[in-house]
């Protein structure tokens, strides 16, 4: 090693590397877009624009895709795309400026109805090869604290911002797989049930021929038309309840609790038949209390204001632990929730359309699908939880430079790049897909 003599305040800079790109390790992944077709599957999503225009549609939904997945946050973050030799070539030697996108996104929301249920049948189509044969339904609603005058922007039920303007979308995720199959933007002045029924009409209809076996959900859903519906079509679910008053008295009637675990927590559990006010039949509630055990020398008489209780209505003859047990895995729904925000920004409100931010938003959710696809296709079990933020800062971002000799165009990574051996496995196996 050849020791520096050269102060480091004296080493000039100038900005002359041509062809340059800061995310050279991206390749594999555009590699797997080019291999799964997403390009020619666009193409095939109606766009009203001139045949002519010098960016089509499926071209601008390409960007939006490749921007997001790269860690753009907002649509002016794309600047940093636009002379990126790697993205151009990606995108046929040209990328869009930021300030169509915006353009883009309002007439799309406006002009083409048919757009977003065009995207959300090729969000089935691409996470199809993921989905298990019976399928998890795990629903959820989340608040996107808005700052300006979004269209529909509603003061709600907002517990990190209180009392600023929201939007409350309603998300749909398979709780194996981890993809997203169906989202609906709303206002944010609306409760978590508001429409759920429909919402839930909506994806059995996208889901077509794929069976869901169970569905889990929280307090915020329910409702006699919402049990209905999952019962009409023989799905076994498990949602937790609010504890009433009502619900309390009912329980306190029951005398003999069945004791599953008594370590560090006492936990006990009944079911029972019980009929809310709005319910038009009665329906099995699991019933769990815990109550924390401090180790002592003398035993401890346990009061009823010790314990804690958690009811959860299903329409499975399961035992109440296993009822619990089954509900607490959607636990795993916060974290997808959390990854579409933090890793997808699917919080940072595009524009001031409602039309054109719900198209946002499923843009973002069919990045976030191809993600998880991607490491289902090309990456080792130990990637499978990696969120996108760590798998951009491992694999995609890495100095690179586009050269072109004899015809061949070739893309020099950093040599010290510290992943290369497990890119280049990923590499090997985006070459092999069909």
């Amino acid at each position: 090693m050849v020791k520096s003599t050269t102060s480091f305040h004296k080493i000039k800079t100038e900005f002359s590397l041509p062809h340059a790109t800061t995310v050279g390790g991206s390749k594999i992944f555009l590699d797997y877009l080019e291999k799964i077709k997403l390009g020619s599957a666009l193409q095939q999503i109606s766009g009203t624009k001139a045949k002519n225009a010098l960016f089509p549609v499926y071209r601008i939904l390409l960007y939006l895709i490749v921007g997001w997945i790269l860690g753009a946050e907002r649509l002016f973050h794309f600047r940093k795309w636009q002379q990126d030799s790697l993205i151009k070539r990606f995108l046929g030697g040209r990328c869009p400026h930021h300030s169509l996108l915006y353009k883009e996104l309002n007439r799309l929301g406006k002009t083409n109805p048919n757009l977003k249920r065009n995207l959300q049948q090729l969000h089935l189509d691409l996470i199809r090869p993921c989905l298990p044969s019976s399928l998890i339904l795990n629903l959820d609603s989340t608040v996107e604290t808005v700052y300006g005058h979004q269209e529909k922007a509603a003061k709600g039920v907002n517990s990190h911002k209180p009392g600023r303007k929201s939007l409350h979308p309603l998300l749909a995720f398979e709780g194996q797989s981890r993809v997203s199959l169906y989202a609906q933007l709303r206002p944010g002045n609306v409760h978590s049930s508001t429409e759920a029924g429909p919402f839930l009409e909506q994806t059995f209809e996208l889901l077509g021929e794929h069976k869901v076996k169970y569905a889990r959900f929280d307090k915020g859903f329910g409702g006699e038309a919402f049990y209905s519906l999952l019962e009409r079509q023989a799905i076994g679910y498990a949602g937790k309840m609010k504890w009433t008053k009502r619900l309390a008295a009912e329980v306190a009637r029951c005398r003999v609790w069945k004791r599953y675990v008594d370590e560090d927590w006492i936990i006990e559990g009944i079911a029972l038949w019980y009929q809310a006010t709005s319910w038009q039949k009665p329906r099995r509630v699991a019933v769990i209390r815990k109550a924390h055990l401090f180790q002592d020398d003398q035993a401890c008489l346990l009061l009823d204001t010790d314990w804690q209780y958690e009811a959860i209505v299903t329409s499975m003859n399961w035992e109440a632990i296993d009822v619990w047990r089954f509900y607490n895995q959607r636990c795993c729904m916060e974290n997808y929730i959390k990854e579409v925000k933090r890793g997808f920004s699917i919080d940072k409100i595009a524009t001031g359309s409602f039309e054109a931010n719900e198209l946002d938003l499923l843009i973002k959710l069919l990045a976030y699908n191809l993600y998880e696809r991607f490491k289902h296709d090309c990456c080792e079990p130990i990637h499978f939880g990696y969120t996108i933020a760590r798998f951009r800062l491992e694999f995609f971002q890495c100095a690179a430079t586009l050269v072109s000799h004899s015809r061949r165009v070739l893309l020099k990574l950093s040599k010290e790049f510290p992943n290369r051996t497990l890119w280049k496995r990923m590499e090997s196996r985006v070459v092999q897909l069909e």
